[in-house]
């Protein structure tokens, strides 16, 4: 199976940690039989080092012409002056995006959308950027549908993500997109990062340090993970917190970022996903076993969730 073709452009100065995201998640992405799944090039406007904002420089490993054959092309952070300061393009920035082919994926990482915007992908299109410069960002590109509330946008052929660890979320997203949940699980799971967090959940969680042991639901978490199958409700939870369900209620979304109600509700829906990429179950089975009740209700989350019915998703996966 000829590999994916992924292309991170690099404009000066970088943000480093955005830069070295693709390489790192896309890189440890793996078939079934172990064979890689994605060619990830780091390439610059030309060949020279290119600096980064904290200090040091990356040496690609291409010039733009690697863009040519991109199947996906990701723009890391970046502080270009002139794109953040007037909204256009460097020509030499522009020359290189214009080697690209029509209906490459593209995709940015923080402040890489000031430059996709700048060169019009974003126009009338949803997308995010870091919280810290959405202000900035509506006034250079009102015609971009901004929302800085969100870790990632998912708008088909164009996706965006919010900064720094939020890249890791989107591109553990395309994985999941491209190859199914095992594929990026596995892929988080070798980086030691969390599998899977829904584009919707907010870029800033009031209080995102770990919590005391006596101060945190984790254990609830994982009891809930292990019992989705059955009714699962608030008091139950708070109750293996030892907590009252008003301080559960605040503690839970805290560390997580979601209502317990919602929460559990995306990881039902990851567990339909998984059962449906692989194995051959009944909907209904599926439905019973990932506590979403029915298959008509099993099939209203998954087209809502994917853009698909359950059947057509896992034949999308399985190739069947």
């Amino acid at each position: 199976m000829k590999r994916h073709q992924v292309v991170v452009l690099l404009i000066e100065p970088i943000v480093g940690f955005d830069a070295s995201i693709p390489p790192l998640i896309f890189g440890t992405a793996l078939g079934p039989d172990g064979d890689e799944l994605y060619d990830v090039t780091l390439c610059g406007l030309s060949t020279d080092p290119v600096a980064t904002t904290t200090g040091y420089a990356i040496v690609p490993m291409a010039g733009p012409e690697a863009l040519e054959t991109a199947d996906t092309v990701i723009v890391p952070g970046t502080k270009s002056a002139r794109t953040r300061t007037d909204g256009s393009l460097p020509d030499d920035v522009a020359a290189a995006l214009s080697r690209i082919r029509p209906g490459t994926r593209m995709v940015s990482i923080c402040t890489g959308a000031f430059v996709l915007a700048a060169a019009g992908l974003l126009d009338d299109r949803p997308a995010t950027t870091h919280w810290r410069y959405a202000a900035e960002f509506r006034t250079l590109f009102p015609k971009v549908r901004l929302d800085e509330e969100v870790l990632f946008v998912d708008d088909g052929d164009v996706l965006s993500s919010a900064g720094l660890a939020a890249g890791i979320d989107l591109c553990l997203h395309i994985i999941r997109r491209d190859h199914g949940a095992a594929v990026a699980n596995d892929a988080a799971k070798y980086c030691v990062v969390p599998p899977w967090r829904e584009g919707g959940q907010a870029q800033f969680i009031q209080r995102p340090v770990p919590q005391a042991a006596n101060d945190s639901t984790a254990r609830a978490r994982e009891w809930a993970l292990e019992n989705l199958h059955d009714a699962i409700n608030v008091e139950q939870l708070s109750r293996i917190s030892n907590m009252s369900v008003r301080t559960f209620n605040r503690r839970f979304t805290e560390q997580t970022g979601r209502s317990p109600g919602a929460w559990v509700l995306e990881q039902r829906i990851e567990r339909a996903r998984h059962l449906l990429e692989s194995g051959d179950l009944p909907i209904d089975e599926v439905a019973r076993q990932a506590g979403l009740g029915t298959g008509a209700s099993l099939r209203q989350h998954i087209r809502r969730s994917v853009g698909m019915s359950p059947l057509r998703y896992r034949k999308t996966f399985q190739g069947v």
